[in-house]
């Protein structure tokens, strides 16, 4: 670095390209300076060197994106990250004298991983009714230099019928988990139809790229139009401490989830605290039953509501009950003894104890978004929405959906 020196003019040259200071950049990188410490010795800003090494799109209206700068810029001399055209044509010269890739990588100073996945990648296939693999040097630096280039088109966005069959299932309120595993199961030959989920969540919120609409992102279950890294600690309402029959007293064979006959229950509360509505899970199938209280949730309407609905089972699909400690189940005895189902609370701040009808409640949030005022949804909508996710497939189902797995358990157990 002798013959470079930072200039003292350090006003915006405009268009100027910095030639002299690339170069003596990617000098410092490849003799192992890290980019931030490479960029302060050759007076350029961190943001500079990360568009020089990675690409960035240009600013200007319908131009281009910029690729990383090429390698003719760069001194092959000295070791690299990334393997040089010297050394493929090294690697194609011992290739060829029958040397072993563990010989070739000690020979270059490289992992043995190196050597197999280069030629693995980038060896050309030739032959026809029999064809074979040969290892060209240029044909595989031009292989290794056509996939540098960034940013590169998504897999969603290179497939009309991958992007198709995704919007098709977040139209639906499917969770980008469930798209991947119906996709596994729908197309088991054709990798190019399988993404994971994380690919579908930077396709949705990717500010660069255009692989699938940004306003798909309201159907998933937060309806955020930007990613959020974590929750918050959600508030609840004050318990009430009457008499009750806690949690460790509940059957143990509801534990296991063995027997679709154990429910739990919860309130989900409407715009400004004033109305809601109770949600029944079953804790073997995942079953959901939504109940209207169009008249409050005082504890008397709550019992009347839940036991008209709890009735419309056997007594053997209805053993138990799991509630937390609301307020609106203050009557649990009036309850039980209209019934003859036991309710048991979980103890203060364990909501997962009752996870399965927290998800839940967590999934009826994309129809009911928080400060929507439930009354006006009558009990005919509410059973119309409770049906469309009992037949939603589930991951903890093995991705049969509540009612094949209640239909299936309810019809064996009689």
């Amino acid at each position: 670095m002798d013959d470079f020196e930072v200039r003292r003019d350090r006003r915006p040259q405009g268009r100027k390209k910095l030639v002299r200071e690339r170069a003596a950049y990617f000098r410092l990188m490849e003799q192992g300076y890290s980019s931030r410490e490479a960029c302060r010795i050759v007076g350029i800003d961190p943001r500079t060197g990360k568009k020089w090494r990675n690409g960035h799109h240009s600013p200007g209206l319908g131009q281009k994106p910029v690729p990383p700068a090429g390698r003719g810029e760069r001194d092959s001399s000295g070791s690299s990250r990334y393997l040089r055209e010297d050394e493929r044509l090294h690697i194609a010269d011992r290739r060829r004298e029958k040397a072993g890739i563990r010989t070739i990588a000690r020979e270059l100073g490289r992992y043995p991983s190196t050597i197999s996945r280069e030629l693995r990648r980038n060896a050309t296939v030739v032959g026809g009714v029999r064809p074979r693999t040969i290892y060209r040097p240029h044909a595989a630096q031009a292989h290794a230099d056509a996939r540098k280039p960034r940013p590169k088109t998504g897999k969603i966005a290179a497939n009309p019928q991958l992007a198709e069959a995704i919007q098709g299932k977040l139209h639906r309120k499917w969770s980008p988990e469930q798209i991947v595993c119906w996709l596994r199961r729908t197309f088991p030959a054709r990798p190019e139809m399988r993404v994971c989920w994380e690919t579908i969540y930077q396709a949705l919120y990717s500010r660069t790229r255009s692989d699938l609409h940004r306003s798909l992102a309201r159907s998933l279950r937060t309806g955020r139009s930007m990613r959020k890294p974590r929750r918050q600690a959600q508030c609840r309402r004050p318990r009430f401490l009457t008499p009750m029959v806690m949690l460790d007293q509940r059957p143990a064979e509801a534990d296991d989830r063995a027997v679709p006959s154990h429910w739990e229950g919860d309130l989900v509360i409407g715009r400004g605290h004033q109305t809601a509505m109770a949600t029944l899970v079953e804790r073997t199938t995942r079953y959901l039953m939504i109940v209207a209280l169009p008249h409050g949730r005082l504890p008397e309407r709550v019992r009347e509501a839940l036991a008209s609905h709890m009735q419309a089972f056997p007594p053997s699909l209805t053993r138990s009950l799991t509630w937390d400690q609301g307020s609106e189940m203050s009557a649990h005895a009036a309850f039980t003894a209209d019934t003859g189902i036991p309710v048991y609370f979980c103890p203060p701040a364990s909501p997962w104890q009752r996870g399965s009808n927290e998800n839940t409640n967590g999934l009826l949030r994309q129809y009911f978004p928080k400060g929507t005022d439930l009354p006006v949804h009558d009990q005919a909508q509410l059973d119309a929405v409770a049906a469309e996710l009992n037949h939603r497939p589930r991951k903890t189902l093995g991705w049969e959906s509540p009612a094949e797995r209640f239909t299936t358990l309810t019809t064996t157990n009689n």
